[in-house]
């Protein structure tokens, strides 16, 4: 689907007004009895979710010697985006380009994603019905954190998260850090480095999420790779909370070091970040921000297929189909670069 600036205003100013509508509704509705109905979706979604969870799991673990499968789970998540609100849209056609059948199932690590020993899937959690529901994006993010958390109950299950855009990656960590017992060591691939307090005043822009991760204590280490759009402020919040953050311009002397990773030792694991956006437009034209002069798809694999440390969760965010070419070239980069984090987790 072509993105045409003028189709997507009147989605996004119908969009506002379907919200706005149902903001009203709401006044007109008992405060005790709108809850109530809340509470009912809440479960409803979380207990469609923890089914298919429980169920994978234990085909899993009747095999016996699985330690971890990925699990992917889909958050298809796109109001807290700045710019455009396509990468809602994004779980269905990123699972259609792991499935297409223009490549083999195996990924280059040789491991067989049809296998369930190497990758599952547990579904979306239901963002829109949620919303039209009123559910506001305090207890929307809680509902996220709990879909990882009902994930990781099921033994071996680790989850690899589609987005979405990148305020996903908040709820998803904070999960991880809290279902482990402890914080992780974050490897972020991104053009942008998503630490602004609050961008636009929101404090879970897709903008601010890294800002929302480190206060919480969620990672120790926060290693961003791919910058190359910061400003004063994304520099200076780097600082505060202690970030690593290696510029597209320094890459060439950087890249041994960020090919060679060993991270995770002394915390809980290591979280994977791909935000789409982290590769040049030549290689992913179908995201949101077009930001030249970044990493090659082969820079992200090797850096992804070097990395020391035991991968307990993932996300690869912000793929935007609204802009995707007519032959959906960039659902299948982000599709492969699900593939091969499935590939190092897995074992």
């Amino acid at each position: 689907m072509k993105y045409n600036p003028v189709v997507e205003k009147m989605k996004s100013v119908a969009r506002r007004g379907i919200h706005y509508l149902h903001k009203l509704n709401a006044e007109h509705i008992p405060k005790h009895v709108l809850e109530k109905g809340q509470a009912r979706v809440i479960e409803a979604s979380l207990t469609l979710i923890r089914e298919r969870a429980k169920l994978k799991g234990e085909l899993l673990r009747s095999l016996g010697g699985v330690v971890a499968s990925a699990a992917l789970l889909g958050v298809p998540l796109g109001h807290n985006s700045s710019y455009l609100q396509g990468p809602a849209f994004a779980p269905p056609f990123i699972r259609e380009a792991i499935w297409c059948g223009s490549t083999n199932s195996t990924t280059e690590e040789g491991k067989d994603i049809s296998d369930p020993r190497v990758m599952i899937d547990v579904g979306d959690v239901p963002v829109q019905d949620l919303r039209d529901c009123c559910v506001d994006d305090d207890r929307l993010m809680n509902i996220v954190s709990d879909s990882v958390k009902i994930v990781m109950e099921e033994e071996p299950l680790r989850p690899v998260v589609l987005g979405g855009d990148h305020s996903i990656s908040y709820p998803v960590v904070r999960a991880v850090s809290e279902k482990l017992g402890g914080p992780v060591d974050v490897l972020h691939l991104d053009a942008h480095p998503d630490i602004y307090d609050a961008f636009e005043g929101n404090k879970y822009s897709h903008a601010s999420s890294f800002a929302r991760i480190m206060e919480g204590g969620y990672a120790r280490r926060l290693l961003q790779v791919g910058i190359r759009s910061i400003n004063w402020e994304g520099r200076e919040q780097g600082k505060r909370f202690g970030v690593e953050q290696y510029e597209m311009r320094t890459f060439s002397k950087d890249r041994n070091q960020l090919e060679n990773l060993k991270l995770g030792e002394g915390v809980k694991g290591v979280y994977i970040s791909i935000d789409v956006d982290c590769l040049d437009p030549a290689f992913a034209p179908g995201v949101s921000h077009f930001e030249p002069g970044g990493l090659s798809f082969r820079d992200v694999l090797n850096i992804l297929h070097n990395l020391k440390g035991d991968i307990v969760a993932a996300d690869v965010v912000e793929y935007n189909p609204q802009r995707d070419t007519a032959d959906a070239v960039t659902a299948m980069v982000a599709a492969k670069l699900v593939r091969e984090l499935t590939a190092r987790i897995s074992k």
